[in-house]
């Protein structure tokens, strides 16, 4: 999926395919001008925006798979924030520790229900209590694997309830991580800021923030300001709460044309 990108010496619009390390490096076509687009974005939340873009287009399979694996590098990103939040807490410093969780996350890179195992542990760890979603049923996962493993053609309506299921739960951990998130984004900025220092001279360095339909919520509106969007429709002191498949309408209704922009090769 390429998303655009503005020439810093012409003005142009390049597209450029979202890489792996968020990390861009491009050539204008029109004037030659190189330059690295740097894209503040976690992995969840490209692939959960991809998964919305493919669902709106009517790509149904293609929609799933990235949102089953935007759910999984979520589950990542929360094992990350746990252990470098823990650390900040300690003597270790922040790149020993993140060398640490580097190294431990290579025994279960390749694992997903390893990898769950450690999210369930830094989850009870961090909130005290057993994480009772995680459930098959909750995850939506006999749906996934009926999709992904066994070929199965989604109904428009079963891939947006799966969705629903997926964005309620990011959602609400989001929530519940609030500022512990902020040693993961740091690690991030890290990243960059060392492939920034290795870059040749006259290499243009371009920062972009991609709101989407979780980061819209968590650093800005979606207008890209710096008020952030409420996390719940308005409404009397006395309405219950949105369920999943409520929130997630909410939220593709207000966010949905932040996505706009991606576009398929």
């Amino acid at each position: 999926m390429n998303f655009p990108t503005t020439c810093p010496g012409c003005a142009r619009e390049v597209p450029a395919e979202f890489a792996d390390s968020l990390i861009h490096e491009l050539t204008c076509p029109q004037c030659g001008t190189r330059y690295v687009v740097f894209v503040r974005k976690q992995k969840f939340e490209v692939l959960f925006d991809l998964g919305t873009k493919a669902l709106l287009e009517g790509y149904a399979r293609e929609a799933v798979a990235s949102f089953s694996a935007a759910l999984e590098r979520f589950f990542e990103f929360y094992v990350r924030a746990y252990a470098l939040e823990r650390a900040a807490d300690t003597a270790l410093g922040f790149e020993d520790a993140l060398a640490a969780l580097d190294g431990t996350w290579r025994h279960v890179a390749s694992q997903s229900e390893r990898q769950l195992g450690m999210f369930a542990l830094a989850y009870l760890l961090r909130e005290g209590k057993s994480p009772d979603f995680l459930t098959p049923g909750a995850l939506g996962t006999d749906f996934r694997n009926r999709v992904i493993h066994r070929g199965a053609l989604p109904r428009h309506e079963e891939v947006e309830a799966y969705a629903a299921r997926v964005f309620g739960l990011i959602d609400r951990l989001l929530t519940e991580l609030g500022p512990g998130a902020a040693q993961v984004e740091l690690a991030q900025e890290g990243a960059f800021a060392a492939h920034l220092a290795g870059l040749p001279e006259g290499v243009v360095a371009v920062f972009e923030e991609h709101p989407g339909m979780f980061r819209a919520r968590r650093f800005a509106g979606p207008d890209g300001g710096e008020t952030a969007t409420k996390t719940a429709p308005p409404g009397p002191a006395t309405t219950p709460p949105l369920n999943d498949a409520q929130r997630f309408a909410w939220a593709l209704a207000e966010r949905g044309a932040l996505l706009s922009p991606l576009k398929r090769r």
